[in-house]
């Protein structure tokens, strides 16, 4: 299961754990990640998404449909 954001394509990211002593330790920065489902009124259909939280505010304001067809021309989600 990719850590990959359905709407958005955020991924995990890399960086450092930095201690008092400045001691660099690899680490990774996850995406805020939640599970749900939305009703595609067009389709009359429910789908389910692995998204973030900001592509959740993004679909509380702009409507599913539109967050659907924007993602779809930049190529992360593929509606069958």
């Amino acid at each position: 299961m990719a850590r990959v954001c359905d709407i958005t394509g955020k991924r995990p990211q890399s960086g450092n754990n930095v201690s008092h002593a400045n001691n660099k330790t690899k680490r990774k920065f996850y995406p805020n990640l939640h599970k749900k489902s939305f009703y595609v009124p067009e389709e009359d259909s429910w789908i389910t998404l692995k998204v973030c939280s900001k592509a959740l505010r993004t679909i509380n304001k702009n409507g599913i449909s539109a967050v659907l067809k924007k993602a779809q021309e930049k190529g992360f989600i593929i509606i069958k």
